[in-house]
């Protein structure tokens, strides 16, 4: 039996996909050049597959009596539940897909892992978080390797993920068995 690359979600933005609210990229070579010949990527843009466009207003994630929105920052228009509706469903996708490991985007208000600004209605800072989707997946599949791509440009913190993400790929292909 032979190497099977494993399959890793990832924040397309990173790929240097043109997915951003501003038409560009956040490409990492690092990600492309080092973890790219090792692993077989699946793209994911949260907010291009929720239907908004490039390029598209700013969003940000806003604390409110009803929980954190995910709202458009001038024209006030909340993304909240079309994005958790999305991300309930491509987490099951990914699942399916037999993803095991992921890389987000930071600070991304759809993709951050932690950090992530959240502000008051008001307009003020008023904590840190994760973004929407990158909530739900860690929340659906709690065992599943996530990192930042911060986090990656640590040659240890990279091969760790790329470690556990084998791990995690070996152990769930014995289950499907």
């Amino acid at each position: 039996m032979g190497f099977e690359a494993p399959r890793i979600g990832i924040s397309s933005c990173l790929l240097g996909d043109e997915v951003r609210f501003d038409g560009g990229h956040k490409r990492e070579a690092f990600l492309i050049d080092v973890l790219g010949p090792l692993v077989e990527w699946v793209r994911v843009c949260p907010e291009l597959e929720i239907g908004l466009g490039v390029p598209r207003e700013p969003l940000r994630l806003e604390r409110s009596a009803h929980g954190v929105r995910l709202m458009t920052v001038e024209t006030r228009v909340d993304h909240s539940e079309a994005m958790r509706e999305f991300a309930h469903r491509r987490v099951s996708e990914l699942a399916d897909l037999g993803v095991s490991g992921y890389v987000l985007k930071s600070k991304s208000p759809s993709c951050g892992l932690r950090g992530v600004k959240v502000f008051d209605e008001a307009g003020g800072q008023s904590a840190a978080g994760a973004g929407l989707f990158a909530a739900i997946l860690r929340e659906r599949l709690p065992e599943l390797p996530i990192e930042e791509e911060t986090t990656l440009m640590d040659a240890a913190a990279r091969d760790d993920f790329l470690r556990r993400a084998t791990a995690y790929a070996r152990r769930h292909a014995r289950r499907d068995e």
